[in-house]
């Protein structure tokens, strides 16, 4: 069976204490089949080249300061995913595209929080695969190397945010520039104008206020060329949508079919 491609808002690790999220984030999993594997790209990874992490399970990566201590806490002993890895090798090797391991690269909380939600036994094998670069073709491209991945039953999974400016995240309210930004990318991905989606940088209304920074919004990038590699135009749906922390992150998460 073909897997979707998706793209989620992960959230910090309070999230976790968020019961609308968190049941939002596992009927989500319900509604899809169940992977045999997940290949993970989260907006807290770059590395160059594309770095494959750990393939045994090693302990999780707490890359968040300032927290009360049950955060560092939590745990998520899903299986390595040796077979995965080596298929991902094998993909970038077929494309002339670099790659190294680090074997003791944990999950960090991009990848594990939604996990913990989605698929909260730890019983699907992760790979975690870091982003080589912040450049929008490059990491579309990446995710047309993984399109295989699909039909073996491998949920590619990009994990970040549409908007993301810290400065906001505790102001009341939803700002304008928020709703804006959410409404032009899902305009964009429903079309699924790719030129638009690698260019938002100058197309999209107010930017630089949702993404002072746009690592958080590069997996989706990638997840978008990871279903691009039919002829058929992707579907473009999401299932989840709506504002957290007073407006200053969109929740919308997408999933292409």
């Amino acid at each position: 069976m073909r897997m979707p491609v998706i793209f989620a808002a992960h959230g910090a690790p309070v999230l976790l204490d968020d019961d609308v999220w968190v049941s939002e984030l596992a009927a989500w999993a319900k509604a899809m089949p169940k992977p045999a594997a997940v290949l993970m790209v989260s907006a807290h990874w770059e590395q160059r080249p594309t770095t494959l992490g750990a393939t045994r399970t090693v302990p999780l990566v707490y890359d968040f300061y300032g927290f009360p201590e049950q955060y560092y806490q939590t745990k998520y002993p899903s299986p390595g995913a040796p077979a995965l890895a080596a298929r991902v090798r094998d993909l970038l090797d077929q494309r002339k595209m670099p790659w190294s391991d680090d074997e003791q690269r944990g999950l960090d909380h991009g990848a594990y929080v939604p996990l913990v939600a989605m698929y909260p036994g730890a019983d699907v094998p992760v790979l975690q695969i870091s982003m080589p670069a912040l450049d929008p073709e490059e990491l579309f491209a990446l995710g047309r190397a993984l399109a295989p991945l699909r039909d073996e039953g491998v949920l590619i999974f990009g994990s970040g945010f549409l908007t993301h400016n810290m400065r906001y995240a505790f102001r009341p309210g939803i700002p304008s520039w928020a709703r804006e930004f959410d409404a032009w990318v899902s305009d964009a991905l429903v079309r699924f104008d790719v030129d638009a989606l690698e260019d938002f940088r100058r197309r999209a209304p107010a930017a630089d206020l949702a993404l002072p920074t746009w690592e958080h919004y590069a997996p989706l990038l990638v997840s978008a060329g990871a279903s691009a590699g039919s002829a058929a135009r992707p579907k473009v749906t999401f299932p989840i949508t709506g504002f957290w922390l007073e407006g200053a992150f969109t929740k919308r998460s997408v999933e292409f079919g």
